[in-house]
């Protein structure tokens, strides 16, 4: 009908070799609109029944076509469980009880190297999608409604209602709880030798929680693609705390630090600054994990860290509003 009205438009007419008709005339027209009023009530019609028979299918739980979830192959248009992908699927969801955070899960799965069937990166989304996924539990949904799956489950019932009790939890409390549990002193600060930065993560065995920070070069490109891929938190936090405990006592230091101090305070003596600095060292240890770390960012402005080992850049402005809250007892006071 379409068409034929273009042709109008243009002066062609169409003529019709099988059917005693054409457009010139008025019974031709006539004879053409009921022909395309007759196909598209047959068009419609099919389609009724082709939803309709897709609804019955999924009501039964027959797999109806389309991109099979991860962990799952297409075999006589059934679905059957990938036993190489399932421990994957497994793994992710029973870490995300563990940590109940997406976006950390995404740089584990990065750094373990998983990917989707087609070779992609799996990030947040895939992995909300996958843990929102009810045929890993042997249903079939159709238009919100779920019906028991001809498919085998992967996840159990119990498994599934814990993670969907913390997805329901506001995004924001469950970032916030996950950065308490995993205090991260370098996060911002620390950079490989191809100036990427190093993002904190951790993963856990049993009771024990171990703390990285992992390369972004080695997270969007896998592993081998920095020469320093992956980090321990402990050792890298330990090691910038050792250093800026030795700086605290060099005198060059300590006469910046005074420099610095007297923006905010004249009377500050550079004996005043020297005491103030000294006061941290055996005090560091009784502080909370997150005074230590704002401590840290106030006190270094880059960590690069290469094959050889590491420098790091110091705030002067930073060490001198230290020491004024050194002098006015407030660090004291929040330990």
């Amino acid at each position: 009908a379409k068409l034929v009205e273009v042709f109008d438009r243009n002066g062609v007419t169409f003529v019709s070799v099988t059917q005693s008709f054409n457009t010139t005339t008025s019974m031709g027209r006539l004879t053409l609109n009921i022909l395309l009023s007759f196909a598209q009530f047959e068009r419609e019609v099919t389609a009724e029944r082709i939803r309709d028979k897709v609804a019955a299918s999924r009501k039964k739980g027959m797999w109806m076509g389309g991109v099979p979830p991860y962990g799952y192959r297409v075999e006589n248009r059934k679905l059957v469980i990938d036993e190489d992908a399932t421990a994957h699927v497994r793994w992710i969801f029973d870490r995300f009880l563990e940590i109940g955070s997406c976006t950390e899960l995404a740089r584990e799965v990065g750094t373990r190297g998983i990917r989707t069937p087609r070779g992609n990166r799996i990030d947040k989304k895939y992995i909300y999608r996958m843990l929102s996924n009810r045929a890993y539990i042997g249903e079939a949904v159709h238009k919100g409604e779920s019906y028991p799956g001809e498919h085998d489950a992967i996840i159990d019932g119990a498994t599934w209602d814990r993670v969907h009790a913390i997805l329901q939890e506001s995004p924001r409390k469950r970032a916030a709880r996950t950065r308490a549990e995993t205090p991260a002193l370098l996060k911002g600060l620390l950079f490989g030798p191809d100036g990427a930065a190093f993002s904190p993560t951790h993963t856990r065995k049993g009771d024990r929680l171990y703390r990285y920070y992992v390369s972004q070069t080695v997270l969007k490109h896998g592993a081998g693609s920095c020469p320093v891929g992956r980090v321990p938190a402990g050792e890298i936090e330990g090691a910038v705390i050792d250093q800026l405990r030795a700086v605290f006592r060099q005198p060059e230091i300590v006469a910046g630090t005074w420099k610095a101090a007297r923006a905010y305070a004249e009377d500050i003596s550079e004996a005043d600054a020297r005491a103030a600095l000294q006061q941290l060292d055996p005090l560091w240890e009784e502080l909370f994990p997150a005074e230590q770390a704002r401590i840290v960012s106030l006190l270094v402005e880059r960590v690069d860290i290469g094959t050889n080992g590491l420098n790091f850049r110091l705030r002067m402005d930073g060490l001198g509003g230290l020491a004024r809250e050194m002098l006015s007892g407030s660090i004291g006071a929040a330990a």
